[in-house]
């Protein structure tokens, strides 16, 4: 086999991003992009981009925390290079806030954002019904800038882009050597995953050009996110519900939650309202399984399942599904040892 032929199902940031780390880390092999949904209609799309780790019960925490630091490395350098405003990556600085002090006042991905530190009484004034708060600066990383710029490494290292609706990834043999994954929500029907439901997320963008600072009710269920061109306020968490038509009762509850922390959001003009439905699993799905068809072998990589994480830990999770894909492609071309009769 000279050359892999790896298909990549899904075009959200962890589709996009595996296909350029397979493309980097995996020699002689030609990537394609397989979606039926590209930038701007994916759930990646309505994300704020805020790098805040999301916990994964199932995963021990120092394999979060490479993720995550892996993400945090890659996206801090672009946020440091001249492509920053292209991939729509920049620091923002700000607080997370609880009402009754967590179990854990620090906690582990604090020495990868920086500048982490307990707020003081005196920033903790700007929120009387909070008691305890953390103050860091992060990374911004903003899906309808940074899917285009990840499309357009893709292309620049010879990898292809195809619209096409997959509905089963044995369509995809044998044009394909080893299959990639990436349809979040959508291996339900691919995988055959009855484990990943949606959880509806909707916000608000609104134009607020006075508000530098991030805010984040410890909860994760309210917050304000400056970004280039709008402030996004949320939030939602409906499990099971698939409706992506925005809830006008939604609306009035996120505003007036964020007013609550941000009474100058009263002022806030141009407001629109987007849903993105969050691909839930009790645990990431990052692992290869061999399908067997009738005497045929289709290799297929699974990453998927990152719930609400999926941008803190995307890079992280990419490279290691490079990895299993370099693995099953070395298999590939290493010959079967012939049986001596």
């Amino acid at each position: 086999m000279d050359t892999a032929r790896i298909a990549v199902v899904g075009a959200g940031v962890v589709g996009l991003s595996t296909a350029v780390c397979i493309s980097k880390l995996v020699p002689r092999c030609s990537v394609t992009v397989i979606s039926d949904k590209f930038t701007p209609d994916t759930t990646s799309d309505v994300a704020a981009g805020m790098l805040i780790p999301h916990t994964y019960p199932d995963t021990p925490i120092h394999k979060q925390k490479q993720w995550f630091r892996e993400t945090f490395n890659h996206l801090f350098a672009i946020a440091n290079s001249a492509e920053a405003g292209d991939a729509g990556v920049h620091l923002v600085s700000g607080w997370q806030i609880f009402q009754s002090t967590p179990t854990e006042e620090v906690p582990f991905w604090a020495d990868v954002v920086l500048g982490f530190r307990k707020m003081t009484e005196a920033e903790l004034k700007k929120f009387p019904q909070h008691v305890f708060g953390q103050a860091f600066t992060t990374l911004k990383c903003e899906c309808p800038a940074y899917l285009p710029w990840l499309e357009k490494r893709i292309k620049g290292s010879g990898g292809w882009i195809l619209t096409r609706r997959i509905e089963d990834l044995w369509e995809l043999h044998p044009s394909f050597d080893v299959v990639v994954n990436c349809s979040g929500l959508g291996s339900r029907q691919l995988a055959g995953d009855s484990k990943i439901f949606p959880v509806r997320g909707q916000v608000l963008q609104v134009q607020a050009p006075w508000v530098e600072h991030f805010i984040r009710d410890g909860s994760g269920l309210t917050y304000i996110y400056p970004g280039t061109s709008h402030v996004t306020l949320g939030g939602t968490r409906q499990k099971g519900d698939w409706n992506l038509s925005p809830d006008a009762e939604n609306s009035r509850e996120i505003l007036s939650r964020c007013c609550a922390l941000e009474p100058s959001l009263h002022r806030a003009y141009n407001i629109r309202e987007k849903v993105g439905l969050r691909p839930y699993r009790p645990g990431l799905r990052l692992q290869t399984e061999l399908l067997a068809r009738d005497g045929r072998r289709l290799p297929v990589v699974h990453h998927y399942g990152h719930g609400s994480g999926g941008i803190s830990v995307h890079w992280g999770t990419a490279l290691e599904a490079a990895r299993l894909v370099s693995e099953c492609v070395h298999a590939l071309r290493t010959p079967a040892p012939k049986s001596k009769l």
